[in-house]
């Protein structure tokens, strides 16, 4: 948690109040590109749903080029960004941006699932604060440790913002599972000691980090990535691969059978037994 959003239970203290102001004046923009699919849109709306300091805007034309999208979020008077980019009506492309310090992440959704789809059990009230709760994995690796800041920066509420409850009654879990990171999210049930997944789902792959935002060079590349043109065309060839395979025992089943009938054909190789000598 930032230094900023810690809160002086003593009500007497004399720092109570200036304690209590909103200090940390973080917005995050979150849009989606043209042609993106359903689930991405709701997922956006999902999000806004969940995190009180954001902003919405209109569909973004990505023929103008990623480096507006830091005018727009000036224009916002917003510090973060979530832009949700789609490729070929198939692929969706994450990018989380931090436009003051100029760091940004690129990460390939999978498996989104939105809140409307799941129809869980859990429930949390709307604009209400969240924990994050992390895995042990994220404080391992430089590039995790790097997701981690972008994270707490981007899904946690300002202490005091205006549009926030003062409340905090679900989690957002971060989980490194295969090289990818699982995002739940979960109602917090004091009564029964546990918990109660609310939604959304998604899981994110990592792409690149850039040094810059929209922009800059590569600090970071994911040398497990693979495109997903390179897997549809590699699940293609092997496609093509079986069904070669498959043709080939065909024609070779049907030449050992004619071989087989050649051989032991009675009507020509019986003849000479019943000739006349």
């Amino acid at each position: 948690m930032p230094a900023e959003d810690l809160v002086i239970e003593d009500p007497t203290h004399p720092t109570k109040k200036k304690a209590l102001r909103w200090k940390r004046k973080t917005r995050v923009l979150i849009l989606c590109s043209r042609r993106v699919d359903y689930r991405s849109r709701h997922l956006s709306k999902n999000l806004m749903r969940l995190l009180p300091h954001s902003k919405g805007d209109s569909k973004f034309d990505r023929k103008r080029g990623l480096t507006d999208i830091n005018d727009m979020a000036e224009i916002k008077n917003c510090s973060k960004v979530l832009y949700f980019e789609a490729h070929k009506l198939k692929d969706v492309f994450l990018y989380m941006n931090d436009t003051h310090i100029g760091v940004a992440a690129v990460f390939l959704l999978h498996n989104v699932c939105t809140m409307e789809e799941l129809k869980l059990t859990g429930n949390c009230l709307k604009s209400s604060r969240a924990l994050l709760s992390f895995g042990a994995q994220f404080d391992r690796e430089p590039h995790l440790r790097l997701f981690k800041e972008l994270f707490v920066s981007v899904f946690s509420t300002p202490v005091a913002h205006p549009k926030s409850q003062p409340f905090i009654d679900h989690v957002f879990t971060f989980t490194l599972v295969d090289d990818k990171i699982w995002f739940r999210n979960y109602q917090i049930l004091p009564e029964q000691a546990g918990l109660a997944e609310v939604g959304p789902r998604m899981v994110l792959e990592p792409v690149k980090i850039f040094d810059g935002s929209f922009t800059g060079e590569v600090i970071y590349k994911n040398p497990l990535y693979r495109t997903p043109n390179a897997l549809r065309r590699f699940e293609k060839l092997q496609k093509q691969k079986k069904s070669y395979n498959r043709l080939v025992e065909h024609i070779a089943t049907k030449t050992k059978k004619k071989k087989r009938a050649a051989l032991f054909n009675f009507d020509q190789d019986a003849d000479f037994i019943f000739e006349d000598n």
